[in-house]
């Protein structure tokens, strides 16, 4: 699970008084807000074509510094954090320039609107900061529209001889981050739509979001868990979701959001619903060792049914706990609690037939029509976009959806060329 923080830090802060402010009998400040470094690359170091690169295509051109030198004391020193290699360090920057950068500049025709709306830096961690409370792992932050970390980018190396799936995990952690954060940027220039703002009012849980079931939250109307804490990040996870999501993934927010959820054991059903869901318990248990429930999410095409009508989990078998062993005295097999079971391990009934795992239909009654908010949503999501900023919302998702579909070995090494020529 994606987890994102957003802060005005005093980093941030400094940064945006010194874009706003000049004194009295001073200079003007330049175009960029960083210092001239042109002279202090040195055509000897081993990084010098990258260097090179990124101040050429981030510093000149979009005023953004592009940091992969690991600087401890712009990250949080309560991580363990690695530096990103120089070979992930490379394929992020060219990649990111390719399906964000030169996206906006396809739609828009022009290199100025992420100029001026854009971060101002973007940097590097190799490896993924993780927090032990939530259980979730955080790839990107970003603090006051300044300043944008990526992190875990060292797995991208994971993924050498694999362009297509390397495109994939960019596309789903990275640039959906980007886009997330840059709506961010949008919206605390031109607010968010009042209607957006009240459609879902009562069912944000600005507490313990990640424990939400992301398919029961798309039945309320959220394209994410996390879009579900607040207002801000709903419209920011609307607007990076559509992006960035396929047709396919895009299909399944949209399936699930038109079921039923909950969150506790419901009765069985003498008749199934097509657009209900279903959950299971692992052994037919409510809850594990420590209390807690044990409701599993299944799909409608798994369910199979008993002769009385019965829902069951189609080829799902409850199993025994722990070793299965043979009592000699009377032939059968029991697991460790004294179960009776077959040689595989399947709890048997005592009729010697394997006991199925029962699913349980839950009705949609939360009196929340999820599809509809969800269409609702992203329609005024594009009614701001094309209004505000007079940027066609389906076009941009075209061109991302459009160079992922294209990606190959060859496009990957067309890129790395920019920064490889001359070596």
């Amino acid at each position: 699970m994606k987890k994102y923080f957003k802060y005005i830090s005093a980093l941030a802060l400094v940064a945006i008084a010194a874009m706003s402010l000049t004194s009295c009998g001073e200079k003007a400040l330049d175009d960029t807000i960083f210092p001239d470094v042109t002279d202090e690359l040195d055509p000897n170091s081993y990084t010098y074509n990258f260097d090179k690169w990124l101040k050429e295509n981030y510093l000149d051109v979009y005023n953004l510094e592009f940091q992969y030198r690991l600087k401890d004391n712009e990250t949080n020193m309560n991580y363990n954090l690695e530096p990103a290699t120089l070979r992930s360090s490379i394929d992020l920057a060219v990649l990111s320039k390719y399906m964000w950068f030169d996206v906006y500049e396809e739609v828009t025709g022009s290199k100025e609107f992420l100029k001026m709306y854009g971060p101002r830096i973007i940097m590097l961690v190799g490896s993924p900061a993780i927090n032990p409370r939530s259980r979730t792992i955080e790839v990107g932050l970003a603090e006051g529209g300044i300043k944008v970390t990526l992190l875990n980018v060292n797995k991208l190396g994971n993924y050498e001889n694999n362009p297509a799936q390397m495109i994939n995990v960019l596309n789903n952690d990275y640039f959906h981050t980007m886009h997330h954060e840059f709506a961010h940027i949008l919206h605390q220039t031109k607010s968010i739509p009042t209607e957006f703002r009240i459609l879902s009012s009562g069912h944000y849980e600005a507490m313990n979001w990640e424990k939400r079931n992301e398919k029961m939250v798309h039945s309320l109307g959220f394209v994410t868990s996390y879009g579900s804490s607040s207002i801000r990040e709903d419209f920011a996870e609307f607007i990076a979701c559509y992006i960035t999501m396929s047709d396919a993934e895009w299909a399944v927010v949209k399936k699930d959001a038109a079921r039923g959820w909950a969150t506790d054991r419901e009765e069985s059903s003498d008749e199934w619903i097509p657009y209900y869901c279903y959950y299971y318990y692992p052994n037919n248990n409510p809850v594990d060792d420590n209390g807690e429930s044990t409701l599993t999410y299944l799909d409608e095409v798994r369910v199979d049914f008993l002769e009385d009508g019965t829902p069951i989990f189609k080829n799902r078998y409850q199993q025994g706990v722990g070793k299965v062993t043979l009592n000699t005295e009377d032939g059968k097999y029991y697991d460790q609690n004294g179960v009776e079971c077959d040689q595989q391990g399947y709890v048997l009934d005592k009729n010697g037939n394997r006991v199925p795992i029962y699913v349980y239909a839950v009705e949609d009654d939360d009196n929340v029509n999820g599809l509809d908010v969800i269409e609702t949503k992203i329609q005024l999501c594009k009614d701001w976009f094309r209004e505000e900023w007079g940027i066609d919302l389906d076009e941009l998702r075209n061109v991302v959806q459009t160079r992922i579909q294209t990606f190959d070995a060859s496009k990957l090494q067309e890129l790395r060329q920019q920064v490889t020529l001359g070596e």
